[in-house]
């Protein structure tokens, strides 16, 4: 059985129970939208979408295949994290890590994925009614030519808006992010343009790739890892995490209510 017919298969039984099951889910989910709509929506959510190669290699396909379906499933859970009310959203693409360590193959079907997908959001209809700004942040000197040039067409097409914001991250690490923005600050210094007494955490803050944004109230991360894997680390200080048990192509609406719902039962305190 080829690696085509084996996804089509996959797809197709998934799909099947996905079908049985949905007239309970869709009641469910109704409800459920209703209650969280009537509370505090996060401002700004973050993202790991973790999973796809795991998600792949239990169904037997070759694991870009994962990236593939978690690609779809994205665009799904943009449209429905918009629709709640959440005004930003930061989606963790691909890592530092990602970009350096996987294999070539999986990286250029990775690099490939991202810029179609950019270049969809240039051209998408909500995009625009919505007057989403849409940035890709990360080490661009790590990206393919094409890449850079689907990001820069993305970033021009949305630059005079502002209503809304989705942060691609893309060759990004955390610490790389804070690494990057002390070297720009000691640059000023270097040029006498800042005092070494002048520099404290609304500096650092105004040289993060994340500048123009508040930080996000809440990370969601699926596939039941329990760790944020170098994403946002400064912005994340007092972010809620919510930890999903399942692989992201398999994440449904009723998932992602559930984790704002989980949001809005907590009691933020902010270090109080």
């Amino acid at each position: 059985m080829t690696d085509k017919v084996r996804y089509r298969a996959a797809l197709r039984g998934w799909r099947i129970v996905d079908a049985l099951a949905r007239p309970v889910y869709k009641i469910y989910e109704r409800k459920l939208e209703d209650e969280v709509k009537s509370g505090p929506i996060p401002k700004h959510v973050g993202v790991i979408p973790d999973g796809n190669r795991r998600w792949a290699r239990m169904r037997g396909l070759q694991e870009w295949l994962g990236h593939k379906e978690g690609y779809k499933k994205m665009r799904e859970v943009l449209l429905w994290l918009l629709d709640v009310g959440v005004e930003i959203v930061t989606v963790f693409a691909m890592s530092t890590e990602n970009c350096s360590r996987r294999k070539k193959e999986e990286r250029e079907k990775l690099y490939e994925l991202i810029a179609g997908g950019l270049r969809e959001l240039a051209k998408e209809e909500i995009v625009h009614k919505n007057r989403i700004r849409v940035k890709v942040i990360g080490r661009d000197n790590m990206w393919p030519d094409f890449l850079k040039e689907a990001a820069k067409y993305v970033e021009e097409v949305t630059k005079d808006y502002g209503d809304r914001h989705i942060n691609i991250a893309v060759c990004y690490g955390g610490r790389q992010e804070i690494v990057d923005a002390v070297k720009k600050i000691a640059e000023k210094v270097k040029r006498g343009e800042l005092e070494p007494e002048e520099i404290d955490e609304e500096t650092i803050s105004k040289h993060l790739y994340t500048a123009h944004l508040p930080d996000p109230d809440l990370i969601i991360r699926t596939s039941g890892e329990e760790r944020i894997s170098n994403f946002l680390l400064w912005q994340s200080a007092y972010s809620e995490l919510y930890f999903a048990d399942m692989y992201w192509p398999e994440i449904r609406k009723i998932d992602i209510l559930r984790a704002i719902r989980d949001y809005q039962r907590r009691q933020r305190r902010f270090g109080r």
